[in-house]
Formats: structure tokens, sequence, C-alpha cells
């Protein structure tokens, strides 16, 4: 599973070549569609082949008589190199196969002339090897429908960890930890999210070098070779990978900001860049689901999951507060430890003095350490004027600030404003900040992080034993297209 233009087809090319020269034996290429095959054969396997002299002597010219050498199948001692299409039944169902490599899987159709998969279809051809080799190699499409995802989502599930050139901590590359400066993709560069280092794009190649393959579901952090043997062997790898001189964290922000306007631009650029799929309609979960993987571990209590940070957010109605506690660990990995409602009314005193308990509250770990809530994010989107007063309050102590959301935002978090002035109307520098949130990728980047299912796998939300209302209120939106004045959007409502 991968992003466009990352060698995701090279590397199954260069496995065809070691079969070819190390390991003979029957072997299928399948590509989306028979022309497909056939161009590829052309354009990236002949090249292969006259460009390697090992190869070159095993497969002969194909100009000479009987040389078994034709655009569709390639003959060399000990074996055979088929190409066809997935769109071709006849193809799929040609011979039996050691080694099987489907190319692009995503854009397969789901039918192959009436016979079934075209996945299945080709699987079926190597069930009688042992010790059969299949390669399957895809940029993602939409979740849910997804071959390639699924297929990752069923294996150890493997990213490549690189190290932070300043603090040598190993981390996976993530599109959240690009920053760039005034819509400036000149100024891309990305953040280590241990050190929050500065890391430039030229400094890929050191990373890349030094980087490792490790295993998130039987190996964890260990590394893929910890992996249980004989487990299906899945590999992640984004565009935000791609060597020097190819792709750069510079055309990455400037092709996102240049599709971030429109869905379907969008959708491919999270499919081919992020190699990621596109999350229809926020894709969410059923509250029950999430209700029945609740976890016993006491709520308040800041479990074990290394390097842990504690943020809040609350939410402010006309006669209460309501507060959710939240515990971050590595790869986004979260665990609610508390969800608070103080009944009253935001005009009064005696909710914001609670409030401000909760903000100075020490919460106990499982390891015996005391934590403190980092940063508290307060909606002032009611009760505006008494929210900042409660944010202007506590401004000393860099924790607190005041959100509003932003349905049109296309950011999680914009430049924020200034809010104070002073008696000639002159904004305040030192003055409180309004921070606009977009609320519309925060909810679906919420709703990805509850579809993922594998506990310990980045990006995984735990829950304590909180009652069902708490699930039904977490996912009681769902990310509908609506169709206005004829330019296509995307708005979360309420489902009832």
């Amino acid at each position: 599973m991968k992003g466009a233009q990352i060698g995701g087809t090279e590397a199954g090319n260069n496995w065809i070549g070691y079969v070819i020269d190390q390991t003979p034996g029957p072997m299928l290429v399948v590509q989306p569609t028979v022309e497909m095959g056939k161009r590829w054969s052309k354009g990236r396997f002949a090249p292969l082949i006259e460009d390697t002299p090992c190869l070159r002597s095993k497969i002969k010219d194909p100009r000479s008589r009987d040389s078994g050498n034709t655009v569709q199948s390639k003959e060399f001692p000990g074996g055979t190199v088929v190409v066809t299409g997935a769109n071709s039944p006849v193809g799929l169902r040609s011979m039996p196969v050691k080694n099987l490599f489907l190319d692009e899987v995503d854009a397969y159709p789901g039918d192959s002339g009436g016979e079934g998969d075209p996945v299945l279809l080709s699987i079926a051809r190597t069930n009688t090897f042992t010790r059969r080799k299949i390669f399957l190699v895809s940029t993602p499409t939409v979740h849910g429908i997804s071959r390639i995802e699924r297929e990752f989502e069923s294996s150890d599930k493997r990213y490549f960890f690189v190290p932070c050139p300043h603090c040598n901590y190993y981390q996976v590359l993530k599109w959240p930890q690009i920053k760039w400066e005034d819509k400036n993709p000149a100024t891309a560069h990305y953040v280590c999210i241990e050190c929050s280092g500065k890391i430039e794009n030229h400094q890929k190649t050191e990373m890349l070098a030094r980087g490792e393959w490790r295993a998130t579901v039987e190996g964890g952090e260990k590394g893929a070779k910890e992996a249980k043997e004989g487990a299906k062997k899945g590999f992640h790898l984004s565009s935000l990978y791609s060597p020097v001189g190819w792709y750069s964290w510079k055309q990455a922000v400037e092709d996102y900001l240049h599709a971030k306007e429109n869905e379907q631009l969008l959708k491919v650029w999270i499919n081919t860049t992020l190699g990621e799929t596109w999350v229809d309609k926020g894709e969410v979960p059923d509250w029950k689901q999430l209700f029945e993987r609740r976890e016993n571990f006491p709520i308040g209590m800041v479990p074990k999951g290394g390097k842990i940070v504690l943020t809040a957010g609350v939410d402010v109605q006309k006669d209460r507060l309501e507060a959710e506690i939240v515990a971050w660990g590595r790869n986004r990995e979260s665990w609610s430890i508390d969800y608070q409602v103080f009944e009253g009314d935001p005009g009064g005193e005696e909710v914001w003095g609670k409030l401000s308990e909760l903000l100075n509250h020490h919460f106990i770990g499982e390891n015996g350490l005391e934590y403190m809530i980092s940063m508290m994010a307060v909606d002032a989107g009611y009760a505006t004027q008494e929210v900042y007063n409660w944010v202007r309050s506590h401004q000393g102590s860099g924790r607190v600030m005041a959100v509003k959301g932003a349905n049109k935002a296309l950011v999680p978090l914009s430049s924020p404003s200034r809010v104070d002035v002073t008696v000639s109307g002159q904004k305040l520098k030192r003055g409180m900040k309004l921070w606009p949130v977009g609320v519309s990728i925060l909810k679906s980047e919420l709703f990805q992080l509850l579809n993922v299912l594998t506990e310990g796998a980045p990006g995984y939300c735990h829950f304590p034993e909180y009652p069902p209302e708490y699930f039904k209120q977490l996912t009681a939106e769902q990310l509908i297209p609506i169709l206005i004045v004829g330019q296509s959007n995307r708005r979360h409502c309420r489902v009832v």
C-alpha cells in the first residue's frame, strides 16, 4: 500500500528479474487490463531484460525463430513469465504458477468476465505450490472497497521508521508533521514529533539510509524481523518518503494547496501522495462497536503508553460545560481518561471555578508519575465573552486557548486572530487570541481514527467504561455530500 511513483512497480520488476535469474519457476504478472499489460511488457519489462546481462542471456531475442519471447509470454530456463490483464478471465486461469505479481490491484475490475474477483482467480493459480510467493502492490482508493487496504489490514502492517537527524528518534513520516509558512510551499519542512526539530527535505537521504521496516502488529516496534514467522507481510509507504530529486515535500504542499478546495482533487491527493484510502461519508463506526471494545482501566488514571501528553477539550452549552481529557501516546494512539460535566450557567462563576480546578488537577499515572493537562481548548462559540474572560485569566499558564469552529477551514488549526484591543481600537500584540479550527477536517480525522481496529496500531483510540450516551454522541454525525449551486461540498450532519 503506497503513494504514487514511489517505486512499488519497480520493486515488482526487480523481483521478476530475481526469479528468472535465481529461483526460476512459472510466474504470472497481472495488470489492470490486457492493454496495460502489453504496455508494461514493452515499456518496462523488455528494457529490464535488454539492460540486464544475466537476464538477456536467459531470454532469447524476440526476433529469433522459436524464441519463446512474445509481448505476453517470456520463456526462460526453468520457467515462463506470462503477462495478462485482470479483465481477461482466460489469462487468469491459463496455468498454475509459483510466483504471482498483482500490480495496481485497486484498479482491477470487480469481476473478470463474469467469473469472479480477479485477485481471487489469480491467487487460485498458486494453490499447487506450497512455497508460493504473491506480491500485491497498489495505490489505494476508497475505504471499505480498497483491495490493497484490505490486504494490508490483514498483514503485520509494516511502516518505514526513519531517525530524526537531531534527536535520533525513529518515527513514521506523517502529513500532520509537514509544516510551511504563509501558504509558501518553498518553506515546507518536517517537524520531529519527539524534539520538534526542523527537518529539511534534503536531509531525507541520510534518514532513508538509516531507516528500517517495523511490523506494528506481531512484531510491534521491535522491528519487522521480530514479526511472526509465516505471517502475511504488509508494507505502507507514502510519497513523503520519495528520495531527494524525486517528489519533494515542497511538491506535496503545492499539490495539497491546489487540491484542498476540491473534493475530487483532494481524494486523488490523499490516495496518491499519502497512500491512504479516501473515507467516504466519514465512515463512522456503529456506536455499539465502540461501546463493546471499552477497556477496564480506571477513569482518571493515565495509562502506560510511552510518551504521554494530556489535552482537554471543553464544550460550552447554555446550562453546562463538558470537558474530555485525552492522553496521547506515540503514533497518535490515544486514551480518553475522563469526561466531566459541570452543571450550571456559564454566565456565573461556579462552573469556571470547577474548570480551573480541572486545569490544575494532577492526574496519577499507572507508572506512579503525576501528569497535568498540557493544553486545554475551550470552544468560544457560545458564551463567548465568558470564555474570553476565563482564558484571559489563565493565559499566563500557556496551557489554555480559545477556539471557534470554522466549517470552511481547510486546515485543522488556522492562524489566530487577536481579540483584545486598546481604547483606541488597536489590537494588543500580547492580548488573547482566538484560534479557528477546521471542524469538518478534524471530525473526518477523528472518524478515521475511530476506524483503526487493531489495538496498538497508529491512531488507535482507547476508551474506559463510559455509558452508551457517550458513544452515541461521539458517532452522531456523518460527512454527507451536498450540492450547493452546482458546487460539490461535504458537511457533517447529525444522524437521527
